[in-house]
């Protein structure tokens, strides 16, 4: 929906940019300015013939210039009183990309009078990034609100976003944005910014899930002012009304904005008292292998013998969860599953709870209305450790809702199919382990290219944890149409074993869902290394070394001393310089190698991969050798007896 703006806006925004300046030289500059702690971030704020505006300057560079910022419709905005106030704290994530986090801003709070209502404004300031968020004392009903914000961004600016289960879209030039062709662009967040001096922005938000009656934010452009706006929209709000944080992040390179901090600190902190029951980790999964046939001669489906031997190959591998999908019932009515015949759930909890393994079990309303108020805790009594759930759609208050049930009932939950994109939940309510914003590994049986996962992997995952199932081993029969559910027309997913794995340490999630059957990994059981050391969630630190849209990505996590390093490049394949300049002086480390061969290629020979070991200190550079569509990895750990 289209905000709507007094028509006096079109042509105070020609002078907009005179009037900042005058207000530049005005006695209250320096309160109607915040800059972050190093100050490079700099974010300028005045009210201008009754609208609230904004610029963001950053390094020197004017990243959005003069934009309207509004709570209420053609309202008029003035500021009463202003304040700042500054922070450094840290705190600790249940689970999470780093195992601290410092949160350290400047604050600028404006008391305002927005027609007759009473409010204030939060802007804060950090090193990477700003955020917004209004607070209104006594609103009404009858009040029509909508938490509204200009871009104006330069017109060479590029931009890339998520398209759903399509590949994100981008580069799209905002000046070709008002093209016929671009007409009927639908954008989701995150935006991803590119400006002529290679900076990087991502356009957002963040805890929507502390914003009852709030829609998911809206990115549109308005070809009149041609600015990026975005919309967030509440009906029938009454008392206070507290808006989600705008956040706008900013970073060196594609990858900074991955491992940025910013939403999460502008969440709100955790809710669940207790959290010791809330593990991330990794997960064999059944929908996939639905038609695998073992060497043994064994066909895998909805059974209880199937579902036996995962638990077994997961306790074998000490992977922590097995997560059933949706065939286990057949219909639901009110309170009752119709469990399929060949499967005897009771015996494959008990078997195991008997092997250590922990379940999760999908769920979704296509089948009949089991009611949430009784979902969350069957699923408790039967011992599961999460819900998969299914169909939700971008519903805010309804997931917001199935997130409190599940933590009521010490559940995980992973949102699956296009969910909301909540952004910083993972702080709030630690049990939201991950959601499908994704095009998931084949979902939807669509091709899957490297180029695309590579894209997903810097634009959908600045929103936090991905649902995207990564981790093919059977590659050549997934793609010559022995599955099931591989793609649609057959040898159209691009991938390499190695990369396969590397993807799996790429995308950030606190639930990694390996796809493929117990017997794929069995045969490549020293690639299969990689996965099974990873302490899926875990990580203390997170650097993405290599990053450029569509073409490659390198991600480094560490886990005490150890370190764990994945590579991904497009289909024309390469060299990735991999600096160790972040390992411990003075220490030797052991390193083991999962690479690509040169005789691999994603299209003609996916599963030629080898390994070796070595020696490396800090400060050395690799040069890894990656195949068309493929990829390269490391575990670095401390040498023993050092």
């Amino acid at each position: 929906m289209m905000y709507k703006l007094k028509k006096k806006r079109i042509v105070f925004s020609l002078l907009l940019g005179f009037v900042f300046l005058m207000n530049a030289c005005s006695k209250n500059e320096e309160i109607k300015q915040i800059k972050s702690p190093n100050a490079a971030v700099q974010l300028s704020l005045d009210a201008v013939d009754g609208n609230l505006i904004y610029m963001l300057n950053w390094n020197n560079e004017m990243v959005v210039d003069a934009s309207v910022l509004s709570i209420k419709p053609n309202s008029n905005i003035e500021i009463i009183k202003t304040e700042t106030k500054t922070l450094n704290s840290t705190w600790k994530p249940v689970w999470g990309q780093f195992s601290e986090i410092q949160d350290h801003y400047n604050e600028l709070v404006l008391t305002l009078k927005v027609d007759e209502i009473q409010g204030k404004l939060y802007a804060r300031a950090y090193n990477e990034g700003i955020g917004f968020r209004f607070e209104l004392d006594n609103v009404k009903p009858e009040n029509q609100f909508n938490f509204y914000s200009e871009y104006n961004l330069a017109k060479n600016d590029v931009i890339y976003y998520p398209s759903g289960e399509a590949p994100p879209k981008g580069p799209l030039k905002i000046q070709n944005l008002t093209s016929t062709e671009n007409k009927k662009q639908k954008f989701h967040i995150p935006i991803v910014v590119e400006t002529a001096s290679q900076k990087h922005l991502s356009i957002l938000e963040s805890d929507l899930v502390s914003s009852r009656g709030f829609k998911t934010m809206k990115v549109d452009f308005d070809n009149s002012t041609e600015k990026l706006i975005s919309v967030s929209e509440i009906k029938n709000q009454k008392g206070k009304l507290i808006t989600p944080w705008k956040v706008i992040l900013v970073g060196e390179t594609a990858g900074d904005l991955v491992t940025n901090s910013v939403t999460l600190n502008l969440a709100t902190p955790n809710k669940i008292e207790n959290t010791d029951w809330i593990k991330p980790g990794k997960t064999l999964w059944d929908w996939r292998v639905h038609g695998y046939t073992a060497k043994d001669g064994f066909v895998y489906g909805v059974n209880t013998e199937s579902y036996k031997r995962f638990i077994d190959f997961a306790a074998e591998k000490k992977i922590e969860y097995f997560l059933i999908d949706a065939n286990w019932y057949t219909k639901t009515s009110k309170g009752h599953f119709e469990i399929a015949k060949e499967l005897d759930l009771q015996t494959v909890v008990e078997y195991a709870a008997e092997k250590e393994v922990e379940l999760l079990l999908y769920y979704d309303g296509h089948k009949g209305n089991y009611g949430d108020d009784a979902l969350f805790p069957y699923f408790n009594s039967l011992n599961m450790k999460g819900i998969k759930y299914g169909f939700m759609g971008n519903n805010p208050d309804f997931s917001r809702d199935a997130i409190i049930k599940s933590a009521e009932n010490k559940l995980l939950i992973d949102f699956h199919d296009s969910p909301v994109p909540y952004t910083g939940v993972s702080r709030t309510y630690p049990n939201a382990i991950t959601r499908e914003y994704c095009h998931a590994q084949q979902d939807s049986r669509r091709a899957f290219t490297p180029e695309t996962f590579i894209k997903m992997a810097l634009i959908n995952a600045i929103q936090g944890p991905l649902d995207m199932n990564n981790g093919n081993f059977d590659l050549l029969n997934i793609n010559s149409g022995k599955r099931q559910k591989g793609p649609r027309k057959s040898n159209t997913y691009f991938s390499t074993v190695t990369s396969e794995v590397a993807r799996t340490l790429v995308i950030f999630s606190g639930l990694v869902c390996i796809p493929d059957a117990p017997e794929a990994y069995a045969a490549k059981e020293d690639l299969f290394e990689f996965i099974q050391k990873m302490p899926v969630g875990k990580w203390d630190e997170t650097r993405i070394l290599n990053s450029a849209m569509a073409k490659n990505i390198t991600t480094a996590r560490r886990h005490g001393k150890e370190w764990f390093i994945g590579s991904v490049i497009d289909r024309k394949g390469g060299t990735l310089d991999i600096n160790l300049d972040f390992l411990e002086e003075g220490i030797n480390y052991e390193v083991t190698y999962y690479e690509d061969t040169p005789e691999t290629d994603c299209k003609t020979n996916p599963e030629a991969y080898q390994i070796r070991k070595g020696m490396v200190t800090k400060g050395e550079l690799i040069q890894a050798k990656l195949a068309p569509g493929g990829g390269h990895c490391m575990w670095i750990r401390p040498e023993i007896n050092q």
